[in-house]
């Protein structure tokens, strides 16, 4: 049997911490964030010759001299006709320190939906701000989004400097502006880069024209951001995904329970809770790759075998019975709207978590978050495209979900409508932003029972 201690265990997750860095763009309509990318692509030498040959023939046939950089990233031909970004698109680039996954994001109000799906497992956000225009209402909704998303890094990269002179007060005061308000929000780490992604100015190379900044280019300080996501000390978190259970001659009686550990360590011989049914045993053997070890640890995918004949099925939630979240029906949570139909008070939806879909209502909205002072409406019956709010939800059956705080993976869901498998909104439960209590809960209304499975 192979052996690997914890001490391997950390050393291999703290190898990747400091090898790979995902991050995401996001910013207002024609802050230059797919110019940023290309810039970064080209400037960084991570862009093939026949790619950067195509960019070149599609910015002539378009009448420019040179070649349009935002090419690289807006490949959709209805993203090159209208000048804007669409969909995200991800982009794999390396630098003799570090490797990256990159989400190009929207900036449209009507796409924020997929800025959340690109900083959902983002370790770092670059939000664009166009020097001309400072801090707008998308900039604050992308640093709420970042915020909610638990985004451990932000950088504020103001843009266009070319376009103001590349005075010093003008970035200073944006600077100020954002801080004080993704400060308030409780991001952790605010990193303010003025650039110029057209010309090139602090993107990969230093500015010559802005020698009153100091401070790091935007290369630099991907670099060397320190990013810790050591998952292997988290709670640790098996979602079953799928019961394997040949039943051949050469494995007659093999049950194992597959899945991609969430977060945090299994060993052979440690005891371990089965939730929501609370049926409890040991771990009798890990296989990885179809080979025994004993141990394993995120994001690893693995077949635990238990020493005693439970009931396991997809959606249950494998932990150490030391360290067992409680199963609850009742769910608070912010929740950011990414669909073009409203979501309601009342409403019978969908609730993914993890491997697991349950039925739920939303038995009420608290409060819907107002971005340009951060104030709370309360009540307000229903969320629309792109509204950030409390809600409450009651599930069908228990689940057992960690705040978001805790666990990215295991603190999050989505809700889905059960009429088109439509996916409504993203969910983080516990508590919002980290400087911000959650909003208090109101007394629940009563729901009218109804008669086909839905009223619990």
């Amino acid at each position: 049997m192979t052996s690997t201690t914890p001490a391997a265990a950390g050393q291999l997750a703290g190898l990747s911490a400091t090898t790979l860095l995902r991050f995401a763009t996001a910013g207002s309509v024609d802050d230059g964030k797919s110019t940023l990318v290309g810039r970064l692509l080209h400037d960084s030498k991570s862009v093939l010759t026949d790619q950067l040959e195509a960019v070149e023939h599609a910015s002539r046939s378009r009448g420019q001299e040179a070649p349009d950089l935002a090419l690289l990233t807006d490949g959709l031909r209805a993203e090159r006709e209208q000048g804007i970004t669409i969909d995200v698109a991800y982009r794999y680039f390396a630098t003799p320190r570090r490797r990256f996954i990159l989400a190009d994001t929207p900036g449209h109000v009507q796409y924020t939906r997929n800025m959340v799906t690109g900083a959902s497992t983002a370790e770092l956000t670059v939000v664009l701000v166009d020097a001309r225009n400072g801090v707008v209402e998308q900039t604050r909704r992308h640093a709420a989004i970042a915020a909610l998303l638990r985004v451990p890094h932000v950088v504020l990269a103001v843009n266009k400097m070319d376009l103001v002179d590349y005075k010093e007060p003008v970035f200073a005061a944006i600077a100020e502006e954002f801080t004080a308000y993704a400060t308030e929000l409780g991001v952790p780490e605010v990193t303010a880069i003025p650039i110029s992604a057209l010309v090139g100015d602090n993107v990969v190379e230093p500015s010559a024209t802005m020698d009153w900044y100091g401070g790091p280019t935007v290369l630099e300080h991907l670099e060397t951001v320190p990013v810790s996501h050591d998952l292997t000390t988290c709670h640790a978190r098996l979602p079953v995904q799928y019961v394997i259970r040949p039943q051949t001659a050469e494995h007659p009686d093999y049950r194992g329970y597959a899945g991609q550990i969430a977060a945090g360590t299994f060993r052979v011989g440690e005891p371990v809770t089965v939730l929501p049914s609370g049926l409890t045993s040991t771990v009798a053997g890990i296989d990885l790759l179809g080979t025994p070890v004993d141990v394993a640890w995120t994001p690893q995918s693995v077949t635990l075998l238990l020493a005693d004949d439970v009931d396991v099925s997809r959606g249950d939630l494998i932990v150490p019975s030391t360290d067992a979240p409680a199963t609850t029906q009742d769910i608070e949570a912010t929740v950011c709207h990414v669909a073009d139909q409203p979501l309601a008070v009342g409403q019978r939806v969908l609730l993914k978590h993890t491997t697991r879909t349950v039925k739920a209502i939303v038995k009420g909205i608290p409060s819907r978050l107002t971005l340009d002072d951060l104030s709370l409406h309360p009540e307000p019956g229903q969320l629309v495209a792109n509204d950030i709010g409390r809600v409450r939800v009651r599930t069908a059956e228990p689940l057992a979900m960690d705040a978001y705080a805790d666990s990215r993976r295991t603190g999050s869901f989505l809700l889905i409508d059960p009429a088109d498998g439509t996916t409504l909104a993203a969910g983080m439960a516990g508590d919002s932003f980290a400087a911000r209590p959650a909003a208090p809960a109101p007394a629940a209304a009563a729901s009218p029972a109804d008669d086909d499975g839905w009223d619990f």
